[in-house]
């Protein structure tokens, strides 16, 4: 008899515990909104718009100020709001830019190697691709930040493990 009233109040317990779980505990969901991080704008003024890093129109939103964000070489937004093509691929680099660097960031165009990206000194970064954007962006701030490099025209990031430079034209930008 004592072992069917254990077994019994033990499942009374499981039964109770069951309901808790399927019944009662909270199961929403929290909503989070993520603000898009302004990439570049499209145009310039008033009448600028901003683009997300991945291609995205961000409507409403005005450009930052300081330090101002690169323009895109498009006359105007895309009519479905979204990005193509090599505008899209400057962006997704513009986007990586980390925060140290933005305020030396002077424009961006899609040449012959693919993104290049001119800082307000005159060098050029030539990133190719969006593929590792961010690695790129570690790589050319590692060479930025090279005591032995004093000047250089280019930092080629196609292989951000082993980025290139070249020239000796511009200064480095000043330190952060």
């Amino acid at each position: 008899m004592r072992r069917w009233l254990l077994a019994g109040a033990v499942a009374a317990l499981v039964l109770a515990a069951g309901a808790y779980y399927f019944l009662i505990r909270d199961t929403s969901v929290a909503p989070a909104v993520r603000a898009p991080r302004p990439a570049a704008t499209i145009g310039s003024g008033s009448g600028a718009v901003v683009v997300s890093a991945s291609g995205a129109v961000i409507p409403r939103m005005s450009p930052p100020k300081d330090p101002p964000l690169p323009e895109l070489p498009l006359s105007e937004p895309p009519k479905g709001g979204q990005l193509a093509g090599p505008a899209r691929q400057q962006a997704r680099v513009l986007g990586a830019v980390p925060p140290a660097l933005r305020r030396y960031v002077a424009s961006s165009y899609y040449g012959e190697s693919g993104v290049d990206v001119n800082l307000t000194s005159g060098i050029e970064l030539r990133f190719g691709d969006a593929s590792q954007a961010k690695k790129k962006w570690r790589a050319a701030a590692a060479v930025l930040a090279d005591p032995t490099v004093t000047a250089l025209d280019y930092v080629d990031l196609h292989a951000p493990g082993r980025p290139a430079i070249g020239g000796a034209g511009h200064p480095l930008p000043p330190a952060p």
